[in-house]
């Protein structure tokens, strides 16, 4: 069986990634004098942590390659691309299959071109179509039916995220999110764990949490 992962060129940028990201706590807060996380746009956090990879971690990383494996999605959803690594390991998966592709989304240009750049390098960048803007926006005219969704943008917009999509995901279409540890996730996790809304959710255990929610509505 083919395993992308373990390709010379994915390894390669996936390393670099990785260590890049690294740095993550040694760029300055951008929240100083007087600026609120909170109160900033998603344009304004984006431009903010232009700098910042806020990655997945490497084990959360396989865990997607797996899923996505095993659920052979036509349309992959990602909210969130960041610098591109969770993007390779959805890429590499769809590549392996040999069906489906991933649409990606993110506001900063400087982290659109760096990802397509590394997705490019590691040979996967075909699978994969960068949607640059507000995703409330660019989400809103991807067609269904929607496989796959991996929820790892701004904490306080995975469920409008997901709400905006839920009309368009397939019968059993899986719907992961990233950083669960967070305060921000708690009125995602609420929603998808409540089981009126049509999900049969988990939490699975890397670094920072994931949540793997089935949409089991029809």
């Amino acid at each position: 069986m083919t395993n992308t992962l373990e390709s010379p060129e994915v390894r390669n940028v996936l390393d670099r990634l990785f260590a890049d990201a690294e740095r993550d706590d040694d760029v300055p807060s951008p929240w100083a004098e007087g600026r609120s996380y909170e109160s900033a746009t998603a344009l304004e956090r984006a431009d903010a942590l232009a700098e910042v990879y806020m990655p997945i971690s490497a084990a959360g990383g396989g865990l997607l390659y797996s899923l996505v494996r095993a659920v052979r999605p036509k349309t992959v959803v990602e909210f969130g691309t960041s610098y591109g690594i969770s993007t390779v390991y959805l890429a590499a998966a769809v590549a392996d299959n040999g069906v489906g592709r991933v649409l990606t989304t993110e506001l900063s240009e400087t982290k659109i071109a760096a990802a397509r750049g590394s997705l490019d390098e590691a040979g996967v960048g075909t699978s994969v179509t960068i949607l640059g803007g507000d995703a409330l926006e660019t989400l809103a005219e991807v067609p269904g039916p929607i496989d796959f969704v991996l929820l790892d943008g701004w904490k306080d917009l995975c469920l409008p995220v997901l709400r905006l999509l839920e009309d368009r995901l397939a019968p059993g279409a899986l719907v992961v999110a990233d950083d669960i540890s967070f305060a921000s996730m708690g009125e995602y996790l609420a929603y998808v764990r409540d089981s009126a809304n049509g999900y049969v959710s988990t939490e699975f255990p890397v670094e920072d949490g994931m949540e793997i929610s089935c949409r089991a509505a029809s």
